[in-house]
């Protein structure tokens, strides 16, 4: 019995891994499907005083520049930390990603989203647009 378990869990793990990354592929694609040019992005504008309290402010950036200069009530998530703390995402209200450019923002927004995160929005010019 023990000889046979291994070969059948090797089967099932190399037979599941491909419909996993198939799955993905699948919801990747979907949302390119489905996504516009400005799909998953906010302008600083339209973060008026009326929505500003129902935005959480996620800083993609490393603590140390979150420690410079973050905007108030900012958590911190490193953009390469999105997946494993993604729990600390709020599943109401604005997601707001900011960095300094929007390049590793709008990365952890399209991991963010694709973990089930529609709320997630990348601020358009990053850390510098938004003064409140």
């Amino acid at each position: 019995m023990r000889n046979l378990l291994v070969p059948v869990l090797a089967a099932l793990i190399l037979t599941s891994a491909p419909l996993r990354a198939s799955d993905l592929a699948d919801e990747i694609g979907g949302y390119l499907d489905f996504a516009g040019y400005v799909e998953g992005v906010i302008q600083p504008a339209q973060l008026t005083e009326d929505i500003l309290p129902g935005v959480t402010f996620v800083d993609v950036r490393s603590a140390d520049s979150f420690a410079a200069d973050a905007i108030d009530g900012a958590i911190n998530i490193e953009w390469r930390e999105i997946v494993a703390r993604a729990d600390e995402l709020p599943d109401t209200g604005l997601v707001v990603m900011y960095c300094d450019t929007a390049v590793l923002s709008s990365q952890a927004m399209l991991v963010a989203r694709l973990m089930g995160h529609d709320n997630a929005l990348v601020l358009q010019g990053g850390r510098a647009a938004f003064q409140p």
